[in-house]
Formats: C-alpha cells, sequence, structure tokens
C-alpha cells in the first residue's frame, strides 16, 4: 500500500521534464544527444539585464520580499502592460511568481473547486490538466487538428460550457503549437465567456515577444470580459530568462488578493535578485527583444523546409513560439529491430535511442498524432537533429 498521499499518486510528472532528464543521462553516459525537449530559448540573458542584478546584490537586495513582488516591479508591470497591451492594471492587480507556471497554479487553485470543470484546448502546455487535478477540478479537453492550426473555434467553445464550467485555460501564442490568435478570433471567443456570468478565463501570453505576424493580442483588451480576464506574462522566454523563475499576473483585485495569500502560504515573495533583473527587463523597450524573434523565424523557417523532406510528416506554419508540432502519425503501426511503433511515445524514445535526438511525444500535450520539436538551438544543430530524424524514420517498415 502507498504511503503516498492520493493527490502525488495521481499527478503526472512532467513529460518534457522527464524527456529532458533522460536526456541528460544520455549524454552523462557520453552519447551525443541534441536534446530538443526542452521549451528554453539558447540565448543568454542580455547583459544590462544581468548588470541590473549584479548591482541588486551589490545594493543588498538580500532580504525577504513582499509576497505580491516590490511595488517598483509591480508598478513596472502595470506600466507595461498599458505600453504593449494597452491593458489597464494597477500595481495592486499584479502578483510577481516564481515564474508563470506558479501564477497559473495560484489562479487555478484560487478560484476551482473540486468537482468544477475547466475547459482547456488541445494541444495544451503539459502542467495546465496536472495543476487541474490538483485542485481537484475536471479537466475537459477541446480536440484541434492541424488543418485548423490547432485553434478552437468559438462554437466549439460554447458546446463544451456545461453548469460546471469555472474556466478556460489557453496560450497565445501557444505551447506546444506556435499557434497565434488573432484579435477577430479572441473576440469570438470572448463574446461566448460573456455570455456565461461565472466562467472565467486564463490568458497564458508568455510567448508575447516570440510572434511572426504583428502585433500580440491579449484577450483582456475587450472591456466587456476584462474583469473575468487574468492575464499571464513574464520574461522567461522574450528575455531568455528562464532560470530567474519570475512571471507575474494582471487580474481583477479580488483575484489578485486571492493569488498573493495562496502564494503567501506557499512560497512567499521570489528571489529579491530576480526580481530586479525583471525590472530592468520590464523596463526596458520590448525592440530589444525583436533581434531573437528574427532568429527564431528564421530557424522556424529552415526546419520546417527540411521537415517537409520527410516522407509521413505533415507540419502547418506556426506563427509564433519555438516549436513545430508536426504529425507523425503515419508511422504508427512500423516498426525496426525490437521498436514497434504504436504511439508518439513510442516513436519519441525510438528517435532518441536511435536518432539520439530528444523530442517530446504529443500525448504529452494531448494529441498522441503529434511530437514536439523545440527550435531554440544553433542552426547546425537543428539541420544535424533533423538529418538524424530522417535517417531514423527511413528504417521503420
Amino acid at each position: 500500500m502507498s504511503k503516498l498521499s492520493d493527490r502525488i499518486n495521481k499527478l503526472s510528472e512532467s513529460q518534457t521534464l522527464a524527456m529532458t532528464k533522460k536526456s541528460r543521462e544520455l549524454q552523462a553516459q557520453g552519447k551525443d544527444i541534441i536534446n530538443l525537449s526542452i521549451g528554453e530559448p539558447d540565448f543568454d540573458t542580455p547583459d544590462f539585464i544581468k548588470e541590473a542584478a549584479k548591482q541588486a546584490i551589490d545594493k543588498n537586495f538580500t532580504h525577504y520580499t513582499p509576497v505580491a513582488g516590490y511595488l517598483d516591479l509591480r508598478k513596472a508591470v502595470s506600466e507595461k502592460f498599458k505600453r504593449d497591451n494597452n491593458l489597464t492594471y494597477t500595481a495592486e492587480q499584479v502578483v510577481v511568481s516564481t515564474g508563470a507556471k506558479q501564477s497559473i497554479a495560484n489562479v487555478i487553485l484560487s478560484l476551482v473547486n473540486p468537482g468544477e470543470e475547466v475547459i482547456v484546448p488541445i494541444p495544451y502546455w503539459v502542467s495546465y490538466i496536472e495543476t487541474i487535478k490538483l485542485a481537484e477540478g475536471i479537466p475537459v479537453t477541446l480536440p484541434t487538428t492541424i488543418d485548423s492550426n490547432f485553434k478552437i473555434t468559438p462554437e466549439q467553445l460554447k458546446k463544451a460550457i456545461t453548469s460546471k464550467t469555472k474556466m478556460i485555460v489557453f496560450s497565445t501564442p501557444c505551447n506546444p503549437s506556435g499557434s497565434v490568435y488573432s484579435k477577430e478570433e479572441l473576440k469570438a471567443i470572448a463574446e461566448v465567456i460573456v455570455q456565461y456570468p461565472d466562467l472565467y478565463v486564463i490568458s497564458d501570453e508568455i510567448y508575447e515577444h516570440i510572434n511572426f505576424v504583428g502585433k500580440h493580442e491579449s484577450m483582456a483588451q475587450f472591456d466587456f470580459i476584462y474583469e473575468r480576464t487574468i492575464t499571464v506574462n513574464g520574461v522567461s522566454k522574450g528575455f531568455a530568462m528562464t532560470g530567474w523563475r519570475i512571471g507575474y499576473i494582471g487580474a481583477p483585485k479580488w483575484i489578485a488578493d486571492a493569488c498573493e495569500k495562496m502564494q503567501g502560504q506557499i512560497t512567499s515573495g521570489t528571489s529579491s535578485i530576480s526580481q530586479m533583473a525583471a525590472l530592468a527587463a520590464l523596463k526596458a523597450s520590448p525592440s530589444v527583444t525583436h533581434e531573437m524573434c528574427k532568429e527564431f523565424k528564421k530557424r522556424r523557417d529552415l526546419v520546417l523546409g527540411l521537415l517537409n523532406e520527410i516522407p509521413g510528416i505533415k507540419t502547418n506554419i506556426p506563427d509564433g513560439a519555438f516549436y513545430i508540432f508536426f504529425d507523425i502519425s503515419s508511422y504508427f503501426g512500423k516498426s525496426f529491430e525490437q521498436y514497434k511503433i504504436k504511439n508518439s511515445s513510442d516513436l519519441s524514445m525510438y528517435l532518441l535511442e536511435q536518432g539520439n535526438v530528444a523530442l517530446v511525444s504529443g500525448d504529452a500535450f494531448g494529441d498522441d498524432n503529434c511530437i514536439r520539436f523545440s527550435y531554440a538551438t544553433s542552426e547546425d544543430k537543428l539541420i544535424e537533429a533533423v538529418k538524424r530524424v530522417k535517417v531514423a524514420l527511413s528504417k521503420l517498415k
């Protein structure tokens, strides 16, 4: 009989982190693994941000921080929302956390009761479902297809809403698909949500600055849905600050207060040094993110061109983030030596062990027909990775 709690036994391990861990183990054994499993820019944090952190240490920003974050940082988040997104959130409506992952967990745990339903479009970021389960909520997933660019329709959403529905959680740009919702698409979804007074929406916008189609659009821009929208963002992806662990929300004050209360009992305020680094990032012009975004678009085009040369792979054109979520279902039922490919998990393990390339199987994101390929690494490595994938797949008969 397990001595662990039912809560932890029901919780799945993050498959993205599990694949990264497996890759590191193989690398430690001397194997030449190209790890494309983790969602992390390969760029270094800009020097001006690192300098701000060094100055913070010298100025003795080394004590406990307010649970919701330094006031200066919350004001900077407020100004960023107005400047970049035309959203009005006061500093009192902002809560800074140790990454957008904690921000999302705070909101879900603060709003969702046992038995309440949370709608999650497929493909979804791996932690959405597990956090809903932690809150004892019921995930209700909405399937999409590669042909629809992995986007839900307002009609789909309306059909999924029941008397138990409390929330919808989605990301734009999306991890893992790279899909970006337009202003018109967001408005159509918002017009469905507003019909249900007890329905809230978490808009995860952490990939805001990695957008290849123009201006980023926020759900909370629509006045009629503003009071029921929680906007999640952070500095991890756009400023190459994954290890600094800074995310934040803008939300109605009563929700921000609840998240502060939740966080106060779990982690309290996040790292003082990281907060001062984030302050420098958010006060800077968003143009500092443009070069990295351009590089990601160049890599996307490179990888798409190479993947489309492989028989049996189906791709769309992702408009943001740094992933390609491609369909590999034509390889199901094939085999090579002891490997029998029944699903995306089998195929990703085969590619790791036979091709020395670490990708993440689509079932981690709710779509077993696909695999996620992160192109957040150098062009040389990307070219080599696709070459290895092509050779490994050619052996399957």
